[in-house]
C-alpha cells in the first residue's frame, strides 16, 4: 500500500545540472544526442525544460526528438513567456486515440491544457500563501464582468467587495467586453491578476456603485470561503460549503473540520467546487476520507498510474537526484484506501461544478462516485484526471502530467470533463449564477440542490443573469466560457500535486 507519498514535490535540479558540461546527453529516445555541451545557463533551462519529460511525462513516447523539437529556439525577450511557449509546444505532440486530439488540446490557440511553468507562484498559493488582491472574475456574456469569488481576509473582502458585483470600469477604460482572448481579455487578465495595483468601479445588486483602488498584500488563504445550514424545506436541512482551493492539508484541514463539524441535523451536504481548479492530493484524500460512509472504511480509493519508465524503474536523472526504493511507481505501491474520519455519514452529496473545477476537485468527486449517491450540479467540469510533481529548474517550476488516476470502479478517463445528468455523473446541467453571492437560496446551483432535497426533483428552465443581452452575439458558448476559463485561471494552481516522499532520499 502507498504510505507516505502525498501533494508537491519540488524536485531541485538547479538548471538541471544532470546536462554535465563536458559531454552531451542522450535524450532516452532514439539515440540521437541531446544538447551540446556548450550553451547559456537559460539554453539548459530549456533542455532542462525538454529532457525531464523524456523520462517522467505521462505519454513521453509520443515526444520529439530532441534534434526535431530544437528546445533552445523557445527564445522570448521574457524568459517565462518564451519557457510557457516551449511547455505548450511540448504539450501538443501526445495524442489521445479516443479522440485523435493531443492529450492536452483545449482550443486552437495550442496551449497546454495541462502543462505549464511558472515561478513559484503555485507553491506559493498551495501552501496557503495570498500575495494578491483576493478576487477573481468572469463573464457570464460578453458585455457583463463580475466577481467570481473572494477570499476572505483579502485586500478585496476587506473593502467589502462581494460575489456578484459587475465591474464597469478598470483603471479608467470603461469598454471591458470579452473579446475570445484579444486585446481587451489581455487588459483585464494583467490588470486583475498580474498588477500590483488595481482602480475598479463597481455596480452593486442594489444599482449603487462603488469605487474602490486595491494594492496586493500577503494574506493567508482560507480555501473555505463561506459555510452555513440551509432550510431545503419540507423539514430537511442541509450544510453547504464552498471549498475554493485544495492547498495543502496543514491549511485547509482546519478549515474544512470546521465547516463540517458545524453542519448538525443535516439530512444532507452540498459542497461547491465550481471554481475549485485543483491542488493538494493529500487534502483531496482527506476530503474524501471525511465524506465517505463509515462502510467503506479499509476500501479502495483510487490507483495512480505512472509511464512504464517510472514504474520499471528507469529513471536515470531522478535517480541522479534520490535514492528511490525500487518499485516505488509500481501499481501495488501506487494504490490508496479510504481511511473513514469524523463523524459525518450521509448516503448522498451534491456537488456544484463548472469548467474551473479540476484535478483534485475532479479526484475527490471520482473517488466517491463508487461509495454514495453523488449528484453533480452545473456545467461539465475541466477534464484533469492526472497529475504531477513539480520539477524545479533553477527559479522555476515544471509541471506536465506524470499519472492517471482510477477509482475503484477502475473510472478515470474524463478528459473532456465530467458533465452533469449524463452517464456515471448524475445531476443536472445548468448554468452559472453570477448575480447572487454565495450560500444565497436563489442562486441559481444552489437552488436546484434545495429544490431536489426537498422535493426529490431538479427545477426546470435555466437561468439567466440580470444583464443578459437579447443579442445572440452577447451570448458565451459552452467552449467559449471553457477557453476563458483557461485564460483567466492560468496563474492559479490547476492540478494534482504530489510531494516527494519521505522515503525519498537525497543524493549528495
Amino acid at each position: 500500500m502507498r504510505k507516505i507519498f502525498y501533494f508537491l514535490a519540488l524536485i531541485s535540479v538547479a538548471s538541471i545540472s544532470a546536462c554535465k558540461k563536458n559531454k552531451p546527453i542522450n535524450n532516452g529516445d532514439d539515440g540521437t544526442t541531446g544538447p551540446p555541451s556548450t550553451g547559456t545557463a537559460l539554453d539548459r533551462i530549456r533542455d532542462s525544460v525538454f529532457l525531464y519529460p523524456q523520462e517522467t511525462y505521462l505519454w513521453y513516447n509520443q515526444l520529439p526528438t530532441y534534434k526535431n523539437f530544437q528546445p533552445r529556439n523557445y527564445v522570448s525577450t521574457d524568459t517565462i513567456t518564451g519557457l510557457s511557449s516551449e511547455v505548450d509546444h511540448l504539450s501538443q505532440y501526445a495524442v489521445n486515440p479516443a479522440s485523435s486530439q493531443p492529450y492536452e488540446y483545449y482550443d486552437n490557440t495550442g496551449t497546454a491544457k495541462y502543462s505549464f511553468i511558472d515561478d513559484g507562484s503555485v507553491s506559493n498559493e498551495l501552501s496557503g500563501n495570498g500575495g494578491d488582491f483576493g478576487f477573481s472574475v468572469f463573464y457570464p456574456t460578453r458585455s457583463d464582468l463580475r466577481i467570481k469569488y473572494v477570499y476572505p481576509g483579502s485586500p478585496a473582502d476587506k473593502v467589502g467587495i462581494k460575489r456578484g458585483y459587475q465591474i464597469t470600469k478598470i483603471n479608467g477604460r470603461t469598454d471591458l467586453a470579452y473579446d475570445d482572448g484579444g486585446s481587451t481579455t489581455q487588459f483585464v487578465i494583467q490588470a486583475y491578476a498580474y498588477s500590483k495595483t488595481i482602480s475598479m468601479t463597481l455596480a452593486r445588486p442594489d444599482n449603487t456603485t462603488v469605487d474602490v483602488t486595491l494594492n496586493t498584500a500577503n494574506y493567508t488563504i482560507n480555501p473555505v470561503i463561506t459555510y452555513k445550514t440551509l432550510d431545503a424545506g419540507s423539514g430537511k436541512k442541509a450544510g453547504y460549503m464552498v471549498f475554493n482551493s485544495f492547498t495543502d492539508k496543514t491549511n485547509a484541514g482546519p478549515k474544512i473540520l470546521e465547516a463540517l463539524n458545524s453542519f448538525t441535523g443535516i439530512s444532507d451536504l452540498i459542497v461547491d467546487l465550481r471554481y475549485n481548479g485543483g491542488g493538494s492530493v493529500e487534502t483531496a484524500e482527506y476530503l474524501d476520507n471525511l465524506l465517505v460512509p463509515s462502510a467503506k472504511n479499509g476500501t479502495k480509493m483510487y490507483t495512480a498510474y505512472f509511464n512504464d519508465k517510472l514504474t520499471n524503474d528507469n529513471y536515470t536523472l531522478f535517480k541522479n537526484l534520490y535514492e528511490i526504493p525500487k518499485g516505488f511507481f509500481s501499481v501495488s505501491n501506487q494504490t490508496v484506501n479510504f481511511q473513514k474520519q469524523g463523524s459525518l455519514n450521509l448516503s448522498r452529496i451534491f456537488f456544484i461544478v463548472g469548467s474551473g473545477t479540476a484535478s483534485a476537485s475532479e479526484l475527490t468527486i471520482n473517488n466517491l462516485i463508487p461509495e454514495l449517491d453523488v449528484e453533480l450540479i452545473g456545467s461539465v467540469t475541466y477534464g484533469k484526471p492526472v497529475g504531477f510533481y513539480g520539477i524545479d529548474i533553477n527559479k522555476y517550476q515544471l509541471y506536465m502530467p506524470m499519472f492517471s488516476t482510477r477509482n475503484s470502479a477502475n473510472n478515470g478517463d474524463y478528459y473532456t470533463g465530467m458533465t452533469p445528468g449524463q452517464g456515471i455523473y448524475k445531476g443536472v446541467s445548468a448554468v452559472d449564477d453570477l448575480t447572487k453571492d454565495f450560500g444565497d437560496p436563489t442562486e441559481g446551483l444552489l437552488a436546484q440542490a434545495l429544490s431536489y432535497i426537498s422535493t426529490g426533483k431538479y427545477k426546470t428552465g435555466s437561468v439567466t443573469t440580470q444583464s443578459l443581452a437579447t443579442s445572440s452575439k452577447n451570448v458565451l458558448s459552452a467552449d467559449q466560457k471553457r477557453a476563458m476559463e483557461q485564460r483567466f485561471t492560468r496563474s492559479k494552481v490547476k492540478g494534482l500535486m504530489l510531494k516527494t516522499p519521505s522515503v525519498f532520499k537525497k543524493k549528495k
